[in-house]
Parts: structure tokens; sequence; C-alpha cells
């Protein structure tokens, strides 16, 4: 069973090994969500995700024998990398079995910490079958990236960091996938501090570890934009944990992770994947449940594909009213478009894509349809926009 002093043995192996990182206050955020909000930045860890902590703890533990032979993981992302870049430090063999469908970037990554990548399998468990076969075959130990109770120690000493920042925090809000963070954490934290509240974050679309806790059904999706807890199988040994020290699980949606993960661009000038943000995501979606506690988060990974990240802004920029899409109607005569534009510069938008529309219209003849893509400030200017060109005349609305 994994206890404070496994967690305390791990801090002293991962001295020096992995970066102590920042727990620091937002004001900012603490004033939006109501509550005292406390950042584990371990989003700077040198793999950008707390994975390393677990992985560097489980080699640290190898025998001589099994540091001889090697390691293997199973992983499309965090723990593939951790593995990797700690097995090189170490000088150990490591072969990282992929799905075939993971991102070029993340496979050069993992290669670039001198790692064997092996891709194979269209789902993360025929890949794991397949990573068990080799370890078989070869001799080599299978670093598990949650399951284990190395990694989980590994984990929970980011749990002892936290306390020993800021020791009077209320809650921890942990993001859940396979379980891995969170048991470490909890373990470490409850030890230290009884009272304190532990709340772990699932995304809808996998809340394999509320089902198994709550005895919920909630229904398996394929997809996510938090895709570091994706799991959909908890582990055993987390989830025996789980149910022994974590106080309540709680959902979240898709919009609620884009929605923190964009607050944290904007105000922590923080870059974070999608479970980086569930923590944040929690707090927005639950107010009333932290509402007046100090709460620690921890951003727990930033490793976000570029394209997703662009389409979580430019999101993100539609529902705060900064990016609009109207509709505007005339008759259609020369100079009417100038007319439009004149009419929107005046107003104080700016204009990012035009569509002039004669064909594909239900007007008359002889109007046109004008679709006009907008950079404004709020809902509110967007209304402001849409009345000056009604008083112009023209007919005005929102796509």
């Amino acid at each position: 069973m994994l206890t404070l002093q496994d967690i305390r043995d791990a801090a002293a192996r991962l001295q020096g090994q992995v970066l102590e990182t920042p727990c620091v206050e937002s004001k900012t955020l603490s004033q939006i969500v109501g509550a005292q909000v406390f950042l584990k930045f371990e989003n700077l860890q040198f793999t950008a995700s707390f994975k390393e902590r677990g992985a560097c703890n489980r080699l640290a533990l190898l025998t001589d024998e099994e540091r001889a032979r090697g390691v293997i993981a199973m992983s499309a992302g965090n723990h593939a990398q951790g593995v990797a870049y700690h097995a090189q430090r170490l000088g150990l063999r490591a072969v990282i079995v992929m799905p075939r469908f993971t991102p070029g970037v993340k496979v050069e990554r993992t290669r670039g910490f001198g790692a064997e990548v092996v891709l194979h399998g269209d789902t993360l468990e025929e890949s794991r079958a397949h990573a068990y076969a080799l370890a078989q075959a070869q001799g080599l130990t299978f670093v598990h990236p949650y399951d284990d109770e190395g990694v989980a120690a590994g984990q929970g000493t980011l749990g002892l960091e936290m306390l020993q920042a800021v020791p009077d925090l209320d809650c921890l809000v942990i993001a859940v996938g396979g379980g891995g963070l969170i048991s470490g954490v909890a373990t470490a934290a409850k030890a230290l501090k009884p009272g304190i509240e532990i709340v772990g974050v699932q995304t809808t679309r996998f809340p394999a570890m509320v089902n198994a806790i709550q005895g919920t059904h909630h229904p398996l999706g394929t997809s996510t934009i938090a895709e570091g807890i994706a799991v959909a199988t908890p582990g055993k040994i987390t989830q025996e944990i789980v149910k022994r020290l974590v106080d309540d699980l709680v959902l979240v949606d898709e919009g609620d992770i884009e929605q923190a993960v964009l607050m944290l661009l904007e105000i922590e000038k923080t870059l974070v994947e999608g479970a980086g943000a569930a923590g944040l995501a929690a707090l927005v979606r639950h107010p009333e449940r932290f509402k007046g506690k100090r709460v620690g988060l921890v951003l727990c990974g930033g490793n976000i594909d570029p394209l997703l990240l662009a389409a979580i802004i430019e999101r993100g920029m539609v529902r705060s009213g900064r990016l609009a899409r109207i509709k505007v109607s005339a008759r259609d005569i020369p100079g009417v478009l100038a007319r439009i534009t004149a009419t929107v510069a005046d107003a104080g938008a700016n204009i990012e894509e035009v569509h002039h529309q004669r064909a594909f219209t239900m007007l008359a003849a002889q109007n046109v349809e004008i679709e006009l893509v907008l950079q404004t400030r709020s809902k509110a200017h967007v209304e402001q926009v849409l009345g000056q060109l009604r008083s112009a005349g023209m007919e005005a609305a929102v796509m």
C-alpha cells in the first residue's frame, strides 16, 4: 500500500532530477471564480508535464538486472516523453510503443530523447497489448503510466511541494485519467493534513473513474480535447486509493475546458493542454462548490497541439463576442459594399472576412447579401455595429 514515506523517499530520489515547480496564487482567477486559487505549474517541467516525476521515480527503483535489460512503456503523449527523457539521463534502453495515429511531432520528440519508438495498433489497447508482448519477449520492465505504486509515489511528490508552499490549503482539485496523479497527491496530502479535501475532475466524455467509484453508467466518448485524461479503464491500484482517500469526483464538459485553457493563456500567460486546464474548468463549472476556499490546482501539462490551440482561441473569441459573423442585406447597387464597410468602420469594428452572396440567397434578385466576420470588443459592441447598419437603411443580423 502506498504511504507517505514512499512519497517522501520518492522526493529524495527526484531531488535535482525534476523541477520543483512554483505554486503561487492567481489573484485574477481568484476574483473570477470566488475562491482563492493557487496554481502548481507542472507545465514548466522539461517535458512540460508532471509525468516526469512518476517515470523518474519508477526508473530509480529498478534493480541492476532490470536496468541492464531496459524498460518499455506504452503512451501516445506525456508518459512516453517522461520515460524516454529519464531513461536517456540514466543511460537505460527505452522502448516506447505508440499507436499509429500518434501525431508525428510527439513521435519525433520521443525519439529525440533517445527512445526506440514502435508504432503499433489503431487503439491504445492494441498498443498496450503489443508493449506487454515485447516486454515478455525481450525481458524489458513495463513502466505503467498510472497503475504502479512507484509511479504514483513519484506523482505524489508534487502534493508534498504544494503543502510545503501553501500549508493552509483547504482543497486540492486534481485532473483524473487513470488515477496515478490523484492517488499520489491524495496519499501525501491526507497524511500531512487529514482535513484537506481532495476533488478529482474528469471530462464528461471519459468518466471512467466516476463510473467506477460512484457506480454511475455515464457513456464513454471517443475523443476529448483533454486527451491526457482520456482513459477508458482506471487503474486497479489507483481505484482503491481514490475510493479510500478522494472526497469527491466532478465532471466538466469540453466548453469548460476550452474556456479554462483560454483563461490561463490570457490571464496567467501560461500554456496548458486540455488535461492541464481540467482543475480550473471544475471551478468555472461548479463555482458554488469551491466558493471561499483556498484551492490548489495542478497545471499538469502543457503539450497542446498548435492547431487545437488556434481553434480554442478562435472559438473563445466567438463566445465572448470578440469575433462575430453577421449578415447584411441591401440593394445591389454600385457602392453598397463600400457603404457597408464604412459603416462597420465607423462603429469601431474590424473586418476579417467578406463574402458577397448573390446566387445562394432567398432575397429578391435586385438585392445582395453580404456576410462579414468582424473583430469586435464584446457582444454589446456587436449590437452597436448592427444598430448602425440598420440606421443606414440595411437589414443586419448575427448569423
